[in-house]
C-alpha cells in the first residue's frame, strides 16, 4: 500500500476537516472526536459538494448541504439523503505528519 504525505497533524485541529490532494483525488482529512485521523473522498455521494466543509460529530462527517452523514471509519452513509458510501482511505501518523493511502480501504472507487 502506497502512502502520500499530506502535511502536519497540527494543521487539523480536533473536530475539524481539511481538504488535501492525494494524487488527483480531493480527500477530506478529519481529526475525529476519538482523537484519530480519518480520510474520505471529499465529495458527498448525494450532492457532489465538499464534505470537508461539513461538521464533524464523533466519528461521522455531516455534509453541509443536505445533512447526509458518513462514518469516517468505513465511508458508509449513516444518515439520509445519501445512500451510497464514499471512498475511505487509511491514514498513518508518522513523526507528527499525516500520510494518506492512495488506495481506498473500503473498495469504493473514488
Amino acid at each position: 500500500m502506497s502512502f502520500v504525505l499530506v502535511g502536519p497533524a497540527d494543521d487539523v485541529p480536533k473536530g475539524t476537516a481539511i481538504q488535501v490532494e492525494v494524487g488527483d483525488i480531493e480527500v477530506a482529512v478529519v481529526h475525529a472526536d476519538d482523537d484519530n485521523f480519518y480520510a474520505v473522498r471529499d465529495e458527498c455521494s448525494h450532492a457532489a459538494v465538499a464534505l470537508s466543509e461539513g461538521e464533524v460529530d464523533g466519528c461521522t462527517l455531516e455534509c453541509w448541504l443536505h445533512g447526509s452523514r458518513f462514518d469516517l471509519r468505513t465511508g458508509a452513509p449513516t444518515g439520509l439523503p445519501a445512500t451510497e458510501p464514499v471512498a475511505a482511505f487509511a491514514v498513518e501518523l508518522r513523526d507528527g505528519d499525516l500520510y494518506v493511502s492512495t488506495t481506498p480501504s473500503n473498495g469504493v472507487n473514488p
